[in-house]
């Protein structure tokens, strides 16, 4: 399962959020989005889990929970949209 997460620090590494995540089972892979021009975090982030039950107990434990002092939003990132019109 791809889940989103926001209302990050700031200064949260992707080593903190899959520490955070890891608590409840397998990552595959963390991904924090950052600025290309600036090389600073946009403060959201994308979280792979393997297993979609873990997925879901880490979902439901972390959202609305402080991380690096912050309360963050976690829930099911849904499927992008392969719609590339800017106009």
């Amino acid at each position: 399962m791809n889940i989103f997460v926001a209302k990050l620090n700031y200064d949260t590494q992707e080593s903190s959020l899959r520490n955070a995540f890891e608590e409840f089972g397998s990552v595959d892979s963390v991904k924090i989005i950052m600025d290309k021009f600036s090389g600073r975090s946009k403060g959201f982030g994308f979280i792979e889990m393997p297993n979609d039950d873990e997925a879901r107990t880490a979902i439901a434990s972390l959202n609305n929970k402080e991380l690096d002092g912050r309360t963050i939003v976690a829930k099911e990132a849904e499927p992008r949209n392969n719609n590339n019109s800017r106009y």
